[in-house]
């Protein structure tokens, strides 16, 4: 069932990136659930991953302003007590969930394919630090890096800028640095080419199929 959902800020990191925080009204979830998002007259929709924690009081969503996107220049455009229309969460990849059965894990995403794993790292805060792979275009598009690096071990990548302190290049010139343990989870979120490339090298050292765990969030354009 489709709930309404007043909205508390919409919290600028970059030029085109946001937080839409909206209150909660009890719905529950868990790391790694979407919910759709709707315009007033419903008429654009699209799916968007939580990247608040389970037990804070509003939901969050990280999201791009699209050129010529419909509903996320709608969503950028909403004030204080401006009410939206969300799905009820909904998904199946689940960041982590192999770390509550004793497995290490290490997280994979590029731009907004980070939310999930900030849902994961605002939800869980006793368990012992995973290894977190961030690529993004340019060093303002990374959010929440202080975050990020106290919680875990993380490595960014700057494709289209120099950073000081981080790898120049895309986040899949860092697979190199991954030990590779029969036993570790891998969860890639992002863009489509990011994921495939990621799967093969991992395939390519012997990870086993089951043990990755894939998000498509944008496609790369033709």
């Amino acid at each position: 069932m489709d709930s309404t959902h007043r909205v508390i800020e919409v919290k600028w990191w970059a030029p085109e990136i946001f937080e839409l925080v909206v209150e909660r009204n009890g719905m529950e979830f868990v790391p790694g659930d979407c919910i759709t998002a709707y315009t007033a007259d419903r008429a654009e929709s699209r799916p968007y991953s939580l990247a608040s924690g389970i037990d804070e009081d509003h939901l969050s969503l990280l999201i791009r302003k699209m050129t010529g996107g419909i509903l996320s220049t709608y969503l950028a455009a909403r004030q204080p007590g401006d009410v939206i229309q969300f799905s009820e969460p909904f998904g199946w990849f689940r960041p982590g969930q192999s770390h509550e059965a004793g497995q290490p894990f290490v997280y994979i995403a590029t731009g907004t394919g980070i939310a999930p794993f900030l849902s994961y790292l605002r939800s869980h805060t006793e368990p012992p630090p995973p290894r977190c792979l961030y690529g993004v275009r340019q060093y303002q598009d990374a959010v929440l890096v202080d975050l990020l690096q106290t919680r875990c071990q993380l490595d960014l990548a700057v494709s289209r800028e120099t950073a000081n302190g981080h790898h120049h290049g895309r986040v899949t010139d860092l697979l190199g640095n991954l030990p590779i343990d029969p036993a570790t989870h891998f969860y890639l979120c992002g863009l489509d080419s990011m994921i495939e490339e990621t799967t093969d090298w991992l395939e390519d050292h012997d990870v086993d199929y089951m043990n990755i765990h894939r998000e498509v969030f944008f496609y790369a354009s033709p």
